[in-house]
């Protein structure tokens, strides 16, 4: 197995480790609950603005560029699944707004750059002392997109099948999945003060 295969498979492992990475997990389903089977290109998009923001944050902090205080990091990570979830609840279902759209994918990228630091720990522990983390960088973070695709298609694949197939109400599905994550969210947040 070749140094970027076992990195690629790394990052897709970390997104979809639903026990230890479920909190990225709940910020993927929250970005994505406002949407519609329909809306898929829309929802990559806005998943690869997020990859990005936190692609840029990992890479500095992995780097040693930035630093930030770990128990800060492991606060704004609920934080941004929180203010993401509630701010579902008061979308319109009506057929989103370009300027809405266009705010979504900064969202994502700026929450982005937040996560990002929470993962630099992790991949810092990986690579060691390596001098050349160009190629592991881009690995983990391929890998990592892949992980949320998988999740963005099964719930794509479960929406269709509550909206489209049994008639759910797709008010219904947003309101209680982004009421449920920001529940979550709360219960995380509590745990995680750090003053």
């Amino acid at each position: 197995m070749s140094e970027f295969s076992l990195y690629f498979g790394l990052g897709k492992e970390h997104i979809l480790d639903y026990i230890n990475g479920y909190d990225h997990i709940l910020f993927v389903l929250a970005l994505c609950a406002i949407y519609s089977v329909h809306d898929w290109k829309k929802i990559l998009v806005l998943v690869t603005a997020f990859t990005i923001g936190h692609s840029i944050t990992l890479a500095l902090a992995t780097l040693e560029i930035i630093s930030v205080k770990g128990e800060l990091i492991e606060f704004f990570i609920p934080l941004t699944i929180f203010i993401t979830s509630f701010s579902n609840l008061f979308r319109s279902d009506k057929s989103i707004e370009k300027s809405r759209v266009q705010l979504n994918y900064a969202f994502a990228l700026f929450f982005g750059l937040i996560h990002g630091l929470g993962f630099s720990n992790f991949l810092r522990s990986l690579l060691g002392k390596n001098q050349s983390i160009i190629s592991q960088l881009l690995a983990f973070n391929l890998g990592l997109e892949l992980g949320q695709i998988i999740v963005v298609a099964l719930f794509l694949a479960v929406s269709f099948i509550l909206v489209d197939l049994a008639k759910v109400s797709r008010r219904d599905l947003k309101m209680v999945l982004s009421s449920a994550i920001a529940g979550i969210a709360l219960v995380l947040l509590k745990d995680r003060i750090f003053w």
